[in-house]
């Protein structure tokens, strides 16, 4: 027997072991004794010789009849000689294949993510979906963060502040929620992390929001639930601008306005110069303050004091100028304003450079 792949048959190497083939085994005389199994030549008969086998008679061996479709050309070669045959037209006995079913995807059931429920469609034993480990390698820690509000119809979630995270390495996102005291909101994840596909795709095929979706003013429906994002962080702009071919260049342009002005308010509250108009004494008010908070630093620890000038002396000069003296009083939570640095200089040295010494610090920060 010739076997196939996937033929459902056990491959016995031998079907019909070589022997004289009777025609019929069962016409035997009823004298012989039923008790033997064995027949000898008295009983048969007749034998299968060459002549009985022809291309497309059917030959019944054993109880199986067996259709002879074609032969080799040996076996061609020794009827012709013999027998005279010259005709030999094989028989096509291929089956013709069914069509088999289709498998089809039934629809999802929204259990769980649309890549675990097809899993359990495509195996017996589901697998956990592929993910794309260079992707996940090239973008490893990378999380672009962005704030947004949420745009609702109800007055008490109207303008709840939300930070929102887009991991690059999954397309995964997490929402958190910044407690704010006395709202009555218990802040806090939002959001676990996961994909979130865009309302408006199919459930069959989602499509899942990406890093080109989120932009200074663009409202994004996150499970019913909308947030318009108000800003975003110096790294996204720097991913964006690194990464140019993915992002339309008016989405760059509209982080790179919106951060630099927060920069610009950032620096002007914190860091640059006020103009503020003060009334007749308060500038000699506002220096005795620091020098009070000085010398209350130098009665519980004095060295603190030479700690505190030498961190700013870091050319080992043995001076500090008035930048670093603003920076001193930035650290200690003190007021940094012009006016003010440059009084307490005026009172700490009379270098017409501003250079103030260790002597003269101590000196300053120790008077009364």
């Amino acid at each position: 027997e010739v076997h196939t792949p996937n033929d459902g048959r056990d491959p016995f190497p031998v079907l019909i072991g070589r022997h004289k083939v009777p025609k019929n085994r069962y016409n035997v005389e009823s004298s012989f004794p039923a008790v033997v199994m064995e027949l000898s030549d008295n009983e048969i008969k007749e034998y299968y010789t060459p002549k009985d086998f022809k291309l497309g008679a059917t030959v019944p061996i054993y109880g199986r009849k067996f259709l002879i479709y074609d032969c080799d050309n040996f076996t061609k070669a020794f009827y012709y000689h013999h027998f005279g045959q010259t005709e030999f037209n094989s028989l096509d006995v291929k089956e013709k294949l069914r069509e088999l079913p289709k498998m089809e995807i039934p629809p999802y059931n929204h259990f769980g993510s649309l890549e675990d429920s097809l899993q359990s469609c495509l195996s017996l034993i589901p697998q956990p979906p592929k993910k794309d480990f260079i992707k996940m390698l090239e973008n490893d820690h990378k999380v672009l963060r962005f704030e947004a509000v949420m745009d609702s119809v109800r007055p008490e979630d109207n303008g709840r502040r939300f930070i929102l995270c887009y991991r690059l390495a999954d397309d995964m996102m997490t929402i958190y929620e910044p407690p704010v005291r006395n709202s009555g909101i218990i802040g806090g994840k939002f959001l676990e992390r996961t994909r979130v596909a865009k309302p408006s795709s199919a459930p069959d095929q989602p499509t899942f929001y990406g890093p080109q979706d989120f932009y200074i003013g663009a409202v994004v429906d996150i499970f019913k639930h909308r947030f318009v994002i108000i800003s975003a962080d110096e790294y996204v702009l720097k991913y964006m601008e690194e990464h140019k071919s993915q992002f339309p260049e008016a989405t760059i342009q509209t982080l790179r306005d919106h951060l630099g002005q927060a920069r610009a308010q950032k620096e002007m509250i914190k860091g640059g110069p006020m103009k503020v108009r003060r009334s007749p004494g308060d500038l000699d008010i506002l220096v005795k303050q620091v020098r009070a908070q000085l010398k209350k630093i130098a009665i519980t620890d004095k060295t603190r004091v030479d700690e505190m000038f030498l961190r700013y002396n870091k050319d080992r000069s043995g001076f500090i100028d008035a930048a670093n003296m603003r920076n001193l009083c930035r650290s200690l939570q003190l007021p940094v304003d012009d006016d003010v640095i440059a009084a307490l200089i005026g009172q700490c040295t009379s270098d017409p450079e501003g250079k103030i010494s260790l002597e003269d610090f101590r000196r300053f920060v120790e008077s009364s």
